[in-house]
Parts: structure tokens; sequence; C-alpha cells
């Protein structure tokens, strides 16, 4: 009898674990979705990361790699939904549960007044850690303008999902890029599109206490694949399918976006940031394989 119930309470272990799987090492089928080819990308050092798949009303929206020591956001995967671009209003800043040393449930969820957020704060950024960092403003590697449904707007609006950004980088150039993007894939995209959005760091953190509390991106940087596109829109749109990346300074001076390919973005990264030889976006550059597919 014993040995039958120790087996079902390690059956029901195994299986509460695979449907909670939302901060997982590996991803579930429903959030690599999120994914081209539902692969993610390769050949990233930073450590330690934990997989998240950011789940809001009960369905998962898109997939973060999340660094739980420096606080930030390595990169947001996620599906351009085409959109007029409107912001979403009236959302509060949400935070993991899952990175918490209490779980009650997989969805993210907005702050909570009091001393609560001291069972999660050693793993992800909390509001506090904002408060005084005056010279930078919460900044979403997955924007709203490029979801249209409105809980997929909501749920961007975590802090998982959150870098911190310098204000006229972020409003006169990052978001300008964004509304580019979202106009150009609103277009010309015909199928579905995959962003992969994400960050360099050089060490420079926000410090709250005396202790380092999230690390301060140097570049942000985007990419993006449609293998279906309009092959009849204008040269110099065509020629930014089936994938084109950008990337910028986020300062306050020489901070223009650049334009370019997958692999010039590739071959960028390598450079500066932690990801090895192998790095990869998107499985092959998001070059799509047999005739008839190409430019």
């Amino acid at each position: 009898m014993a040995f039958w119930l120790e087996m079902g309470l390690l059956l029901l272990s195994i299986t509460s674990s695979a449907v909670r799987g939302r901060v997982e090492e590996e991803l579930s089928p429903e959030c690599r979705a999120f994914l081209y080819m539902a692969t993610p990308p390769s050949g990233v050092e930073h450590h330690p990361v934990k997989y998240i798949c950011q789940l809001y009303n009960k369905k998962p929206r898109y997939v973060t790699l999340y660094n739980t020591v420096d606080h930030i956001p390595v990169y947001s995967a996620y599906t351009f939904k085409r959109t007029d671009g409107e912001r979403c209003v009236d959302v509060p800043w949400m935070y993991e549960p899952q990175l918490s040393t209490i779980v009650e449930t997989d969805e993210m969820q907005p702050f909570p007044r009091g001393y609560m957020h001291m069972n999660f704060e050693d793993a992800q950024a909390i509001l506090d850690d904002y408060t005084n960092a005056i010279l930078y403003q919460r900044g979403t590697l997955n924007p709203d303008e490029h979801q249209n449904d409105l809980d997929d707007k909501a749920s961007t609006y975590t802090l998982t999902n959150v870098v911190p950004v310098v204000p006229s980088f972020s409003d006169k150039i990052w978001n300008k890029q964004e509304h580019v993007i979202r106009k150009r894939l609103n277009n010309y995209c015909l199928g579905t599109a995959h962003i992969v959005t994400g960050i360099t760091t050089t060490g420079n953190m926000i410090r709250r206490e005396n202790m380092n509390r999230i690390a301060i991106p140097t570049y942000l940087w985007s990419a993006y694949c449609c293998v279906d596109y309009d092959h009849n829109a204008p040269f110099h749109e065509r020629y930014k399918f089936p994938s084109f990346a950008h990337y910028g300074l986020n300062q306050e001076e020489n901070n223009n976006v650049v334009e370019m390919s997958v692999q010039k973005l590739k071959e960028f990264l390598r450079k500066t940031t932690f990801v090895n030889e192998n790095f990869q976006i998107f499985v092959g550059d998001c070059v799509p394989a047999g005739p008839g597919l190409t430019k």
C-alpha cells in the first residue's frame, strides 16, 4: 500500500510539473509556437537564465529568456499581430509568480502591496528598482503596439519583459523604429511574422540599497522573420524580406537605429554580447528552403 501511495504521489508530482511548466529549462510545444520553426535562438551564453512562457488570462502570449541574476530579459520572442498601433491603457505592471518562492499560479500577476515582493525580488526586478532610477524608464521588448488583442497587449506589461532604457532613446529612436516595423509587416507580411528582440550588456547596473539590481542594456536589437510576404511590394521594402534586423545604442547620443540583414546582426552580436560562434537567431537565418521561395 505504501509503495502504491508513493508511486501515486510521484506521478502527481510529475503531472503537476508538466502542467505548470511555464518557467522552464526546455520550452513546451505550446510556447514554441511563438518561435520560427519552433526553435529558440541558439548559442546564447548568458547564465543563469530561464525560459518564461508568458501566460496571461489562461493563455500563453510569448516567450522570454530571463536572466535571474541581472534581473533582465535577454530577449523576448513573439508573433507579430496586425494592428493599428493603439496602445493599451490602465494595465498595472506585473511580475512572474513562477520566479517566486511562493508559487500559487502560472499567470503573471499585478504587483502586490506591502512586502510580498520579498518572495520574488531575488530572482526578478520589482517596481522599487525603477523608483529612483531617474536616468532610465521601463522599455518593453515585446511592445504592446505589435499586438492587437487586448489581452496580448496587457501581457506585455510585466517586468520580465522590461529593460531600463534612456528616455530620449526610447521615445525618439526605438519607439519610432517599432512603428516602422509595424507598418512594414502590416503592409507586406502575408503570413506569420516571428520577432525576437533582445539586449546586450557590459556590466553596468542599476543599484538599490547598495545592491546591484538590474543590468543596463548597452544595445537593443531586434529581428523579424516572415517567409510568406508580398513579392510585389516596392523594392525598397521587398529586399527587407523574408527577414531583416536592426539595433540601437541605449544612450542619449549617437543612438540612431542601424538596419541590416539578420546575418549582419549576428556578426555584430558575436562581437558585443555573450554568444558563441554557433549563435543563431532564426533557423537557417530565416531563408526558406525549396524552389520558388527566393526573394
